[in-house]
């Protein structure tokens, strides 16, 4: 990653060289995401807690922090569909990029993973409210191709549930997708009424919303921290009942 004003490298490479460089680096990139979101796993059954795990192996410089957020997956466009296309890659040259396809199997499984935690605390889930912060596949675009919150939101209407949802840019592209939810027009009015609510992007607007309304507004104060933004203690001394990922 480089900064504006920054001189970047040029390189010159064979063309092969040169499309392999993007399917490559992303499907790394990909790779540490799942990797992290396994050890969350194993964070949740040992008792630790993935954010300062995290924190410890991104000290390394070999490692690295970024892309060491543990949640929900990875969505968007280039991760899935440059982990596909190096996968296919590989097969048409004879190996079976085995690595690769548990990265995506590990994405994949998470959206399992959330309607898991939900259903632990909330039961059955048909007639249940369920709020969603978040519908782009990360803060600051309305980009929802390959979001993890649509897959969460369909699984959630399979099940019976109704599902209420804002995103500060992102509605208008999801109606398109799942017209059968409620948009709302602000994060208060996703909660109101809600037996759990679901944060799945990570926009600043909800690192700052007002907890105490929150959960005056809620008809069950349970929310689940898709992405690890809140301070666990905090929510829980508020009288939420809080889940995050791997803590």
């Amino acid at each position: 990653m480089f900064r504006t004003g920054e001189a970047v490298p040029f390189i010159v490479t064979d063309i092969n060289s040169s499309e392999l460089i993007k399917h490559v680096s992303n499907s790394f990139l990909s790779t540490k995401n799942s990797f992290i979101n396994a050890v969350a796993d194993i964070c949740e059954k040992t008792g630790a807690n993935i954010r300062d795990v995290a924190y410890g192996i991104g000290l390394d410089k070999r490692i690295g922090r970024s892309f060491l957020e543990a949640g929900i997956g990875f969505g968007g466009f280039c991760f899935p569909k440059d982990l596909q296309s190096f996968i296919r890659i590989a097969e048409r040259c004879g190996y079976d990029f085995e690595l690769l396809k548990e990265v995506e199997k590990i994405n994949k499984e998470r959206l399992s993973l959330v309607i898991e935690k939900i259903k632990k605390v909330l039961w059955i889930l048909k007639g249940k409210t369920i709020g969603i912060w978040g519908l782009s596949f990360k803060p600051n675009t309305d980009d929802i191709r390959f979001a993890p919150s649509l897959e969460i939101i369909k699984q959630l209407l399979k099940e019976g549930a109704l599902v209420k949802a804002y995103d500060p840019k992102a509605m208008e592209k999801t109606e398109k997708e799942l017209p059968e939810i409620v948009f709302c027009s602000d994060p208060y009015e996703t909660v109101k009424g809600a037996d759990g609510l679901v944060l799945c992007t990570e926009w600043d607007e909800f690192k700052n919303v007002d907890f105490k309304r929150v959960m005056s507004l809620m008809k069950r104060p349970f929310i689940l921290d898709g992405r690890n933004i809140y301070d666990k203690d905090r929510m829980l001394s508020m009288g939420f009942e809080y889940l995050g990922i791997g803590r």
